[in-house]
């Protein structure tokens, strides 16, 4: 199969891409390079035969059209956002600019390419999403969001992928694309850009710095293991039903202070100082419509398609560590880049 992966340069974008080339799949990595994106995280494909490289804007139409008319694809595999939420509330233009209007434009792309082949039931438009479009949920741990949760976005990153959510329904609705749809928990692992909570607290914790907890570090969230997102995503490519969304979880809740607890707990163990890490552990101010938690029920996946992640929390955040620990030319050379190492989110 020939993949257009959107993004593919990023954090998720690029763990499918080294899963789908190594599966011999042939792919077309289509990234902006903006600032998290990087090319050493495809490093171990890059000189594939079946692989490639575009640079490219998903706002652009001229380039989308020229993208899909060269390499003619027989799916898309759609990652291309901005995703951090502190990030969307200093400057949500571009997440509403990327992620809305991005979206509409690679969708009209790929409709214009479709209708040219023959409307060939076999092309699929595959949208990743994640669960934050569906809000916030209570404490108990008995509710969780499945397919049919009503969309309740509470920042400018959820609503602008929410927006993106609906417009690929609309498409799939009003011209017959095919497409399907699938939104995640929280991902982690390795090659995540050192601005999301886990690698942070890495990082932090390596440097004698203090880790940043918001709030009271009460926030839950479902972590999912980034390579098992992106074999769960080309198995929705390959076997999910035309039309039809799936929530992707790792089945493993935690709260905030727990997770940075275990990750300390690890460095305790690979890198011991005199102190444990955990004294490093700083509450700061919350951030401002910080939802206060998310769990997937992953049954849909689960049933219908056979998949269920590989690692439970503990294995994924052991594996993730030592990545890091063996990894410091990687994220080293990312320090410098805009927003790294500082508080973004405090001006609402």
């Amino acid at each position: 199969m020939k993949l257009i992966v959107t993004g593919g340069a990023g954090f998720i974008g690029s763990a499918v891409v080294r899963q789908a080339v190594r599966a011999g799949h042939d792919v077309i990595n289509l990234d902006a390079l903006t600032y998290a994106a990087c090319l050493d995280n495809v490093a171990s494909v890059a000189d594939a035969r079946n692989y490639a490289f575009v640079e490219a804007d998903i706002r652009d139409r001229a380039a989308m059209d020229a993208v899909f008319s060269a390499h003619a694809p027989d799916a898309v595999m759609h990652l291309a956002a901005e995703s951090h939420v502190d990030r969307s509330i200093d400057g949500p233009g571009e997440f509403i600019d990327t992620n809305v209007a991005g979206t509409y434009t690679l969708l009209e792309a790929a409709r214009k390419y479709w209708t040219g082949a023959g409307r060939p039931e076999s092309f699929r438009f595959h949208h990743i999403s994640t669960d934050e479009v569906y809000g916030s949920l209570p404490p108990e741990r008995s509710v969780k969001f499945t397919e049919t949760t009503p969309y309740d976005p509470r920042s400018p990153y959820s609503a602008s992928k929410a927006a993106s959510d609906h417009l690929v329904r609309a498409w799939h609705e009003t011209y017959g694309l095919p497409v399907v749809l699938t939104n995640c928990s929280n991902n982690y692992g390795p090659f995540h850009f050192p601005e999301k909570l886990v690698p942070v607290v890495i990082l932090n914790a390596l440097a004698g710095r203090p880790i940043p907890v918001y709030g009271a570090g009460e926030n839950v969230r479902d972590w999912l293991y980034v390579e098992d997102h992106a074999d769960a995503l080309l198995t929705v490519l390959a076997r999910g039903a035309v039309g039809r969304s799936y929530n992707i979880g790792g089945e493993n809740e935690a709260r905030n202070i727990d997770l940075v607890r275990m990750i300390c707990a690890i460095l305790d163990e690979k890198r011991p100082r005199s102190a444990p890490y955990a004294e490093q552990i700083a509450f700061v101010a919350d951030r401002p419509g910080h939802d206060a938690r998310y769990a997937i029920d992953p049954a849909r996946i689960r049933e219908e398609l056979g998949w269920r992640p590989s690692v439970t929390l503990e294995q994924g955040l052991e594996k993730t560590v030592q990545w890091y620990l063996d990894n410091e030319p990687w994220w080293r050379a990312l320090q410098s880049r805009d927003g790294v190492g500082r508080r973004l989110g405090v001006s609402a």
